[in-house]
């Protein structure tokens, strides 16, 4: 069992059709669910994730986008412990600056302690990041 961190893209290609992107993240989630693997997110994710829907006033479908991820995910909150590590995240400049979106996803995972970051923002693949063991994209998942 792996705790596994999904960056708001996956939960973007599972909601919604994204032809072979999607059909990936499916896949990937099924192998999740047979391995027990934890899926793990954060607050953010679901405010990323119902953007669109509430841009055109879908109060039903942002229910049911944040039902599912609920249900289904461990949400982390940004508390004063993900509010540390995104400060070490913003402060740092090597490899690269990391922009605020990205040092909040990448420090709700450290404070989970995931072993797993899924994204497919090539701009995190291979960072290290204290309490996250691996970042990589759905095609590169180690499952």
């Amino acid at each position: 069992m792996s705790r596994v961190f999904w960056d708001t893209n996956l939960f973007v290609y599972l909601f919604e059709d994204y032809g072979r992107d999607s059909e990936k993240v499916v896949a990937l989630r099924r192998k999740m669910l047979e391995r027990n693997d934890e899926l793990v997110t954060s607050a953010m994710t679901i405010g990323e994730i119902l953007v669109k829907p509430t841009s055109v006033s879908d109060d039903e479908l942002c229910r049911n986008y944040e039902d599912a991820i609920r249900a289904t995910a461990i949400v982390v909150n940004f508390d004063v412990a993900v509010a540390r590590i995104y400060a070490k995240l913003r402060a740092q400049r090597k490899p690269r600056k990391i922009a605020p979106p990205d040092a909040i996803q990448l420090a709700c995972a450290a404070t989970a302690g995931v072993d797993l970051f899924l994204t497919n923002d090539i701009n995190l693949h291979g960072l290290h990041v204290d309490g996250i063991h691996f970042i990589t994209s759905v095609d590169r998942a180690p499952l």
